[in-house]
């Protein structure tokens, strides 16, 4: 394996880890959250398989001559599924590792890496049911709470969502760094507003062991 693809494998552990790690943190708050979009992916997805299986069955059973016909729209109908499948996952949730509400708050999150650079990257859009929602970006490095080894430690990583997203620190206050004076993602007037990310260093050495994690309080 090369050094840029061995850069980018470690880049997308730690975002696979940290992905995993902010429901687990949402929810544990008592955010309630959404399964919709991961429904209709798994829905399309096994539909698209079982159309393969059932035509490669049925091939196999009455032979080709019985069966061309019902191939040709088997195959249609499998090329529509992934098509669909495609457009659902690039335009539909586009990154999307949460969506839920919390009180009469609906929250959506999405989270990106860009190539080389180590970076966690936030788009959060919330508000209340009913109103245009606020849109928010926010951005820091692993090595927040990635630590020299490599293993993946909460508490960093639930303070920081909790000082950014008004949301989340208004579900746990005590994690809010009262101290920050940042707010690194203010939404004003609707606008988005680019967070300030920490100075990026590189991230964890021991990035193979991103997905083991040391508990958070």
């Amino acid at each position: 394996m090369d050094i840029e693809s061995s850069h980018l494998n470690i880049d997308n552990q730690l975002k696979n880890t940290t992905d995993d790690a902010l429901p687990n943190y949402l929810t544990s708050l008592k955010f309630q959250q959404s399964h919709l979009l991961a429904d209709v992916r798994l829905a399309l997805g096994y539909s698209a398989v079982l159309i393969a299986g059932a035509t490669f069955y049925a091939d196999y059973k009455l032979g080709w001559d019985a069966t061309k016909y019902w191939t040709l729209w088997a195959v249609v109908a499998y090329f529509i599924l992934n098509g669909a499948l495609t457009y659902w996952v690039w335009g539909v949730e586009k990154g999307k590792i949460f969506t839920g509400e919390i009180g009469d708050t609906l929250i959506s999150i999405a989270s990106s890496v860009k190539k080389h650079k180590p970076i966690y990257n936030l788009q959060v859009q919330y508000g209340k049911k009913g109103e245009e929602p606020l849109t928010l970006k926010i951005s820091a490095p692993f090595t927040r709470w990635f630590d020299s080894d490599g293993y993946f430690v909460a508490t960093p990583f639930q303070q920081w969502l909790a000082t950014e997203i008004p949301a989340v620190g208004k579900a746990d206050p005590k994690k809010v760094d009262k101290w920050s004076g940042k707010g690194e993602g203010k939404v004003m007037d609707g606008q988005q507003v680019q967070g300030n990310a920490d100075s990026s260093k590189t991230a964890g050495n021991g990035g193979a062991r991103a997905r083991n994690s040391k508990k958070g309080t």
